[in-house]
């Protein structure tokens, strides 16, 4: 055999295994369960929850990008949630809640908080507050803060009343675009989830403004959809003021929009799609949520910010 036939044959060789190896994966068996959660909505609701009470995890709608969501009490639910999304625990997912007054049961509220929830909740900011001390979450290593959020949802909010808090961060792999669609996120998490809940097109790419309130001064994580104006008008003078060119936001991407995190979604809005970047108590960051260099603003870049704001994601989503 001569040297261009054995580099023929290698090539060949070579192109079989890869291809063998591109069919086997495409050919693992779906053991998931897709719902239409627009079609009847009590066996969404059904399957949704018994998946969440069995330790599963789930990919729901949110008013940002889908999200990925497990039982934020249960600790093996939630590493099932960090396997998913194949991060570690340095990067803990946001909690979701149904109603703004969930949020006391979870973290200190002030009166910045109670401003923040009734103005904008339900809506697209995730709050990094310091948690309730009697607060039994294991989230990854989140220190002494978790990432909130109430999503504006209508069903997503609705499930939430039926399982109560649930971790959500957006719904992809870390580094990944954020999923807009079922068929993005089931490519992209396939059967590390249990049941994925279909509401159509997801909103997105622009994720949940992050804000911590974990301490004195607040800052701003990541800019999103509400701006620094809006924040400021109903707490005035919460944020410092910056030049115009500063208080822009940038444009996002797909990647960027993944949250608490979305800190998700966040996600889950997920967008998620989860904390704070240095609070005291504190080891942390709703990414995706998504994957922190801190500008001088105090400000985490929106592809960075899941990592900032759920080493407290993203909603998010």
């Amino acid at each position: 055999m001569s040297i261009d036939d054995l580099a023929d044959h290698e090539d060949a060789a070579s192109t079989i295994d890869l291809s063998g190896e591109s069919a086997a994966l495409s050919a693992e068996e779906p053991t998931y369960l897709v719902v239409d959660a627009h079609g009847d909505s009590d066996v969404a609701f059904d399957a949704a929850t018994d998946a969440i009470s069995s330790g599963a995890v789930i990919v729901l709608p949110t008013d940002t990008v889908y999200g990925v969501g497990a039982d934020p009490f249960s600790a093996l639910a939630v590493q099932r949630l960090l396997d998913a999304k194949r991060r570690g625990r340095d990067m803990p997912p946001p909690v979701l809640v149904a109603e703004v007054e969930m949020v006391g049961s979870l973290a200190d509220v002030d009166d910045r908080v109670r401003a923040l929830g009734t103005a904008f909740w339900p809506g697209a900011l995730t709050l990094v507050l310091k948690a309730s001390d009697s607060l039994r979450m294991d989230l990854g290593d989140r220190g002494a803060t978790i990432a909130v959020r109430v999503p504006d949802h209508e069903f997503t909010r609705e499930l939430l009343r039926r399982t109560g808090p649930l971790a959500v961060t957006s719904a992809n792999v870390s580094g990944q675009e954020a999923a807009l669609t079922i068929d993005e996120a089931t490519s992209q998490l396939g059967n590390a989830v249990s049941v994925y809940l279909n509401a159509g097109t997801m909103s997105g790419p622009v994720p949940s403004t992050i804000l911590d309130l974990s301490g004195e001064s607040a800052q701003l994580l990541r800019a999103g959809r509400l701006t620094m104006a809006e924040i400021n008008e109903v707490v005035p003078g919460l944020l410092p003021e910056v030049a115009p060119d500063e208080a822009t936001v940038p444009e996002p991407t797909l990647q960027d929009a993944a949250e608490p995190e979305a800190a998700s979604s966040d996600a889950a809005d997920p967008d998620p799609a989860s904390h704070a970047a240095e609070p005291a108590e504190s080891s942390h960051d709703p990414a995706e949520p998504a994957e922190a260099s801190v500008e001088h603003l105090g400000r985490v870049t929106a592809g960075d910010a899941e990592q900032s704001a759920n080493s407290t994601d993203p909603a998010e989503s």
